[in-house]
């Protein structure tokens, strides 16, 4: 398969599964290696650019998806039917960041920082695709690790999770105060 042909394939299997793909698995499709097919990715990401496509590649982690522009949502809403929007509680938002943060993560790790019962808001994340179960930790009752999903970077627009803001000190510490005047301490 030459390079014309590869990418053809690539842009045909991404447009075809809908979801993201691995590039290894594109890799193992097209015969080629992972930096051709990241290569191919690259120049097919820039011909949507140049010739202002209304499709885009979104790179998340080591994988990629066929999607559409942003700017083109309210044209397609015209034809599709709405989705819904998702609203999070702040209950469920702050579950979602000790979750993002500190990954892979347990129920009672979970509930320990934020000092109440989370079965809600991990059974919501869990409904909206936003974190999965990782596994189990190897300690007595084998309790479940959460992380995040791939629905999870494309809903908060990031390709992976090194692009989550950091916390700073001051920030770590107004937090902590905040806990603090919540929770009384007897």
């Amino acid at each position: 398969m030459n390079q014309t042909e590869a990418k053809a394939a690539i842009e045909a299997i991404l447009f075809t599964i809908g979801d993201s793909v691995e590039i290894a698995r594109l890799a193992q499709a097209t015969g080629l290696d992972k930096r051709d097919v990241t290569s191919l990715l690259k120049k097919l990401q820039s011909e949507y650019q140049e010739r202002k496509s209304g499709l885009q590649l979104v790179f998340l982690d080591d994988a990629v998806q066929l999607g559409t522009r942003p700017e083109y949502y309210e044209s397609i809403i015209q034809i599709a039917r709405t989705p819904k929007k998702v609203t999070l509680s702040e209950t469920v938002l702050e579950t979602m960041s000790i979750v993002a943060y500190k990954q892979p993560v347990t129920r009672m790790e979970i509930e320990k920082i934020r000092g109440v019962s989370c079965d809600h808001a991990i059974n919501k994340l869990l409904e909206y695709d936003l974190i999965q179960e990782l596994g189990r930790l190897d300690a007595p009752g084998r309790p479940i690790l959460f992380g995040t999903t791939e629905q999870f970077l494309r809903s908060f627009g990031l390709s992976s999770l090194e692009e989550m803001p950091e916390v700073s000190a001051l920030q770590l510490e107004e937090l902590k105060q905040e806990a603090e005047e919540e929770i009384p301490l007897t």
